[in-house]
């Protein structure tokens, strides 16, 4: 387990260097994002079990790919499907390889917000108070947390305060931390989000929990990373979302799904189907999408055009993007 130093340092050398700038189907993701307005839910962040992860949270970079619906259906509503962005394993991502240039040109910058990534963070834990209904609860307390930029921002600026001796992971002198939802712009808001004032021992019953259950290794709560065919499937769907076309289950479904959606009876898949990759689990709204020009200091992400003309606009993007590859 690293020290609040050596967590320091990392963070300090991370700020330095950028310039300051899958979940499994076993129910322990802990959906704060369903909380009520104006409510909080107190939570107690734990170490993560890999002991080569200085932090306790891992880093997740997903690209949403949204579609006019999904294809033979009648009446089928717009879906998104997510996929995971190849720069979390440090390596070149075929979708934002083709977006990173549209923020070079004005008329494109929207639509290339669209296609970008957008970074949440893994965290795991007690829920230690919340008054959230859940239809059902894990029969391991040891819950997963899908946390976004604001809260996320909240919990890293707070290492580095020199106030704070101990990690807020420690059993015995860690701290608990307040998840507040208020909503900002007609957006969720977690911007009053706080850190416990005094130390909290884990008590007995938390302790038994974790060993009986062990902690979660975290990285293994990643989407899969993609093969050479799931990356020409990726590069696929990102074209026809781009055009506007509705998502084809048969020829992607065996690679990706949209999150929680069940393929009717009648539609048959390629009988060389391999199973589909992890499905990730439902984001919290503030993720942060991390654009590659300046952006609104804004939690809320950007609203997107859905209206009627968009498959129009998409074409008419597609035909600049195409014929400016070409000059």
């Amino acid at each position: 387990m690293a020290t609040l130093a050596e967590i320091r340092a990392k963070l300090q050398a991370s700020s330095q260097q950028n310039g300051g700038s899958a979940t499994g189907g076993d129910n322990a993701i802990y959906p704060h994002w369903n909380i009520a307005e104006g409510t909080n839910a107190t939570v107690r962040f734990l170490p993560d079990a890999d002991p080569n992860n200085t932090y306790f949270w891992i880093e997740r970079q997903i690209i949403k790919l949204p579609f006019a619906g999904v294809k033979g259906e009648t009446n089928s509503k717009p879906i998104t499907v997510q996929v995971p962005c190849m720069e979390m394993w440090n390596e070149s991502c075929p979708i934002l390889t083709e977006v990173r240039p549209w923020f070079d040109d004005k008329s494109l910058e929207d639509m290339g917000r669209k296609y970008w990534k957008k970074r949440s963070y893994l965290f795991q834990g007690f829920v230690v108070d919340s008054k959230l209904q859940e239809d059902k609860t894990p029969e391991n307390p040891i819950r997963r947390f899908i946390i976004g930029s604001q809260i996320f921002n909240i919990v890293k600026n707070a290492l580095m305060d020199s106030e704070i001796e101990e990690l807020p992971t420690d059993y015995v002198r860690g701290l608990d931390f307040k998840i507040t939802k208020t909503s900002k712009g007609g957006y969720a808001d977690y911007s009053t989000s706080t850190w416990a004032r005094r130390e909290r021992a884990l008590n007995e019953e938390e302790l038994a929990a974790i060993k009986q259950y062990g902690l979660f290794n975290l990285k293994d709560f990643l989407p899969k990373k993609p093969g050479e065919v799931e990356l020409k499937v990726m590069k696929e769907m990102f074209e026809a979302s781009v055009d506007g076309e509705a998502f084809d289950m048969e020829r992607w479904g065996q690679y990706f799904k949209p999150s929680g959606y069940n393929a009717p009876a009648g539609n048959k898949e390629s009988k060389s189907a391999k199973p589909a990759a992890p499905v990730v689990a439902t984001p919290t709204p503030d993720e942060s999408e991390d654009t590659p020009v300046e952006s609104s200091t804004a939690s809320a992400p950007a609203k997107s055009d859905d209206g009627g003309s968009a498959s129009a606009r998409a074409q008419d993007i597609l035909a600049m993007i195409r014929n400016r590859q070409k000059a």
